[in-house]
């Protein structure tokens, strides 16, 4: 299989099952269930498996294993991107039935953001080797940074730029129109809270890609495999969301497994160059992170009156 068909298999794939997502299952606004949410997630892990496996056939077992590693640290550090998603729905008051359009179109935009984002880091790695230290130092700061911090900053979307120039030339109305983005009032065009709050959505995804991308950048700059992987495991981002909404700030010590990953994907970057190490070895100590504070947080509970980490 030829890198271009590569390409426009996974092309394929992607337009297809989010066309059967938004045209088809999900037609009509309603309540997301927990049993629908489930389904949908299993049908993403599935399909970026399968799709490993296709990558394994076709490229052998070391870029197999780097998809999975990127597809790996992508989800577990998208788990942040979930409190917020809760933050915000709740601060823009989003009918329960809005939020699975809000979050197909927040990611859809992410898909093409994260294209140019993946583009540009490889190629100033390629042209630049000695960002790769640069980023490594970034990511080890980042992991420093999380694990440190007492308390997450409070999310302010009233100031955030994009939603303040939306603002600046369109009207917003003062409640949701159904599903619409847009409504026609006399005679001009108004935005509703359901725009507002995709824009919002999109933009900290462009924040979260900032800690993401270099850190899959650090396992392979393979263009395919660091971009599809990435892709797969934010497309099942939704689902999750769903599916783990209501637990998700029972793991309140998973901020520090995200913060050891990051450290030590930041190390790995930074003495790349001197220790290639094992993409196995690299793999199982994520996997042994996660699973050890996802564990952690069920086993031992904050105390009262303590503020999860989550």
């Amino acid at each position: 299989m030829g890198q271009t068909l590569a390409w426009m298999v996974f092309g394929a794939v992607i337009v297809i099952m989010m066309a059967l997502d938004l045209g088809v299952f999900n037609r009509r606004a309603h309540e997301v269930s927990f049993r629908e949410a489930l389904t949908w997630s299993a049908i993403w892990i599935s399909l970026a498996l399968l799709f490993n496996l296709g990558v394994w056939w076709w490229r052998g077992q070391e870029s197999a294993l780097l998809f999975l590693t990127g597809y790996l640290v992508e989800e577990s550090l998208s788990v942040d991107n979930l409190f917020v998603f809760i933050i915000i729905f709740s601060y823009f008051r989003v009918p329960s039935q809005y939020q699975h359009k809000v979050l197909f179109w927040g990611i859809l935009g992410a898909v093409v953001m994260r294209g140019l984002f993946i583009a540009t880091g490889v190629t100033l790695i390629h042209r630049f080797h000695w960002l790769i230290y640069l980023f490594g130092l970034f990511l080890i700061y980042t992991g420093l940074r999380l694990a440190w911090q007492k308390e997450k900053k409070e999310l302010e979307p009233d100031k955030n730029i994009f939603v303040r120039i939306l603002r600046r030339f369109f009207p917003v109305t003062s409640q949701f129109e159904g599903s619409r983005f847009f409504v026609r009032q006399g005679g001009r065009w108004l935005v509703t809270p359901l725009l507002v709050t995709v824009l919002v959505v999109e933009s900290t995804d462009v924040i979260f890609a900032l800690d993401s991308i270099p850190a899959i950048l650090a396992i392979t700059t393979d263009p395919f495999l660091v971009y599809t992987s990435n892709i797969f495991a934010i497309l099942g981002l939704r689902s999750l969301y769903f599916a783990l909404s209501g637990f998700m700030r029972m793991f309140h010590y998973l901020n520090y497994g995200l913060a050891v990953i990051l450290a030590f994907i930041g190390v790995k970057m930074t003495l790349s160059d001197l220790y290639h190490m094992p993409i196995q070895l690299a793999l199982g100590f994520i996997a042994v992170v996660l699973a050890v504070s996802i564990l952690a947080s069920v086993i031992w509970k904050p105390k009262a009156g303590a503020e999860p980490q989550g």
